[in-house]
This record gives structure tokens, C-alpha cells and sequence, in this order.
């Protein structure tokens, strides 16, 4: 058992933490506050090619294994959540589909712009009444001449109202449930689609969320993603333990720039003639968060080096999201109760820290639903 990262991935590591320092965290306020991504920003972020980490040379990618990846998604986020939310979204969900079944059409004009960050991707799974509930998925397609008409609506669609392209689950047959479900490409622009409210949010800030609208879109049929139709969740499959690998490492970025901001406060902040950080329950909030931050890095890790072997670590994957999210919101909470009154303040970071925790819960599968699934691996001798 080797628990060390490779000399590339030290330096990797240490490459895009000085990048995080140099250009995210002297903008993460403008970010949080204007709730935008600015222009500049994007441009020479996407410039240094990190969009392309997971996806082949030949793509103008890196080919970097799991680990890697993983490695990179704690560092952006530690930066700002919000900007990571769309740097992950345009290199991982938004584009994963088109490189497994786009044709080289669809990859010159979507997947390759997207890589360089010349265009906006997004995934669109969430409706009213579907979330982790995929099976009640209402946007349909139905099968025309020559393609498919796609009528619906998504929300909470992050990229959403900004998206060059979507990536849209919907079924061919609500009646098969779960083997109806389908991946289609609909570019903007296309009759049809359009952006619909605009919501606000209260963390991960900087990326538009929203609605998509899909009334009578008609795509071709090169625009289905996959090799045979009903095939769209076991293709999801593909990439679920990633995306909850990757959740759990979001967190870990949150939890780590949580955990240095009031370790930092701890040791200026004085109390009774002594810094606060010399006081014993003081400094046992600190032996929790770092013991309970380095378990979740060892999850989240061990999954993450699980898929690069080639197995299919779906528990794992799901421990590795719940603990290190679960982590991270208790990182912040004591936070800011090492702040006191001063962490409820707009002025200091904790109040950002809090709200962008929450929202690492619910992607990737909600805690009630991961809880289900371990405890039905576990009973099954999985």
C-alpha cells in the first residue's frame, strides 16, 4: 500500500494550487458578490488548458488518470466554489457525453471549443418533480424522420441560461421508467430552446443557474448520445463514481480553506489576555476537523484510485461523497464558531464558507438516497 502521490502529481498539485493563489483567490469575493464569472478571468484560466485534464492528448487534453483529477478539483475549489462549479461543468458532465459518442462533426463544433473554454457546456437532469428520482424524468423525445423531438423543461441547470450546448436526459418512453432514458445534444440556437427563469442562489455563486426549455426542439440523429436507445443511465453509470469522487473532493477544498482561515483567526484572536487558539476546547475543534478532513481525503482518494485501476467503486464512491461533504459542512459550522459573532458577518470569509457547503449536498445523490444505496450494497454483500 503506497499512499503517495507520484513526483508529476506532487508537482501538478503544487502547479495548480500557485495558479488558484495567483489568479481565483484575489477575485473569489468579486465572485461571490456579483454573483458572476468574470470574462477575464475565464479566458486566461481556460488559456493554461486544465479544461482538457481528463480527456485525451490527441483532444488537446492531458490524459490524466483519477487521482489526478481529483487533485485538481480540491484545488479550484479551494480557490471559489462558484468558479469550480463551472471550470468542472465545461470538463467533466457537460462534455463527457459528446467524447463518448459524438461524431467528429459534433466534436469539432462543440466538444474541442468547450475544452478551450471558447464554448459553455452544461448537463441538464433535474425537473420539478426528478431529481434523484431519474425514473420520473417527463422531458420526451419522440422519434421523427431523420431524428427526435424533445419537448420539456429542466431547472436548476447550472451554465444553463449562459450554455452553448446541453447534454439533456430525456425519455423515448416514459412507461420503461429508467430503460427509457436517453442523452441528446441540443446546441443553442437550435428552434425550440430557449432559457427560461433565472434562480439566485445563496452559495456557490459566480455561474448562472436555471431553466432550459425544450418546446418541439428537433435534433438530428447523430445528436443521440449513445450507441442504441434506453442505454442513457447505464452510460451515466460511466461517470457516476467520478462525479461523486470529484463532489467529495469539492468539499475537501471548502473544507481545507475553512480550516486555514480559522486556524489563522485562533492564533491572532485574543481572549482572557490569551489567543483563543491556547484554550483546550478551542484546540479540540481543531484535532476533530483535521482528523475527520483527513479520513474524508482518504476516501475520497482510495475511490478516486479505484476507478483508475478499473473497478467499479459505486459504494465506495458514495461513502467517499456523503462523509467528505458531511466533513466539510461540520468544518465550517465550527468555524465560524471559533469566529463568534464575527462569523455571521458579511465582512469575514465563514459566512461564504457556510453557504457554499450546502450546496455540495445534493448533487452527486442526496445523503437520504446514499444512505439507502450503502445500506442496499452492505445487505447484498456487495
Amino acid at each position: 500500500m503506497d499512499f503517495r502521490l507520484t513526483e508529476e502529481q506532487q508537482f501538478f498539485r503544487q502547479a495548480v494550487a500557485d495558479t488558484v493563489d495567483r489568479l481565483i483567490l484575489p477575485r473569489v469575493e468579486e465572485i461571490d458578490q456579483e454573483d458572476r464569472i468574470p470574462e477575464d478571468l475565464w479566458r486566461e484560466f481556460t488559456s493554461l488548458g486544465y479544461l482538457g485534464l481528463r480527456y485525451p492528448e490527441e483532444l488537446g487534453g492531458m490524459n490524466a488518470d483519477p487521482v489526478t483529477c481529483m487533485i485538481f478539483y480540491e484545488e479550484i475549489t479551494r480557490g471559489s466554489v462558484g468558479f469550480a462549479q463551472a471550470v468542472i461543468m465545461n470538463m467533466l458532465m457537460g462534455t463527457h457525453f459528446l467524447y463518448r459518442f459524438g461524431s467528429e462533426a459534433i466534436r469539432e463544433r462543440c466538444l474541442l471549443p468547450a475544452l478551450r473554454g471558447e464554448k459553455i457546456a452544461t448537463i441538464c437532469f433535474t425537473e420539478d418533480q426528478s431529481g434523484s428520482d431519474l425514473a420520473a424524468t417527463r422531458t420526451t423525445a419522440k422519434k421523427v424522420d431523420g431524428g427526435w423531438v424533445l419537448n420539456g423543461t429542466k431547472n436548476w441547470i447550472t451554465n444553463g441560461p449562459t450554455a452553448d450546448f446541453a447534454t439533456v436526459l430525456a425519455t423515448t418512453d416514459p412507461a420503461k421508467g429508467m430503460k427509457g432514458l436517453n442523452f441528446f445534444l441540443v446546441e443553442k440556437g437550435t428552434p425550440g430552446f430557449r432559457s427560461g427563469q433565472v434562480l439566485h442562489k445563496l452559495g456557490a455563486r459566480g455561474p448562472v443557474t436555471g431553466e432550459l426549455v425544450f418546446e418541439d426542439v428537433f435534433v438530428p440523429d447523430e445528436n443521440l448520445l449513445g450507441e442504441e436507445e434506453g442505454k442513457g443511465v447505464a452510460y451515466l453509470g460511466e461517470i457516476l463514481n467520478e462525479v461523486r469522487c470529484m463532489t467529495g473532493a469539492m468539499a475537501l477544498g471548502i473544507a481545507r480553506t475553512a480550516f486555514a482561515d480559522g486556524l489563522e483567526y485562533a492564533r491572532k484572536r485574543e481572549a482572557f489576555g490569551r489567543p483563543i487558539g491556547d484554550y483546550q476546547l478551542i484546540r479540540a475543534k481543531f484535532a476533530e476537523m483535521a482528523t475527520e478532513m483527513e479520513a474524508a481525503r482518504l476516501l475520497v482518494y482510495y475511490a478516486a484510485w479505484m476507478i483508475g485501476e478499473g473497478l467499479n467503486p459505486r459504494k465506495e464512491a458514495a461513502m467517499a461523497k456523503m462523509f467528505a461533504t458531511e466533513t466539510c459542512l461540520k468544518v465550517v459550522d465550527e468555524v465560524t464558531r471559533i469566529y463568534g459573532g464575527n462569523g455571521f458577518a458579511t465582512e469575514y470569509g465563514p459566512q461564504r464558507y457556510f453557504r457554499d457547503a450546502r450546496f455540495l449536498l445534493y448533487g452527486g445523490g442526496t445523503h437520504e438516497v446514499l444512505k439507502n444505496f450503502i445500506g442496499r450494497e452492505i445487505v447484498k454483500g456487495r
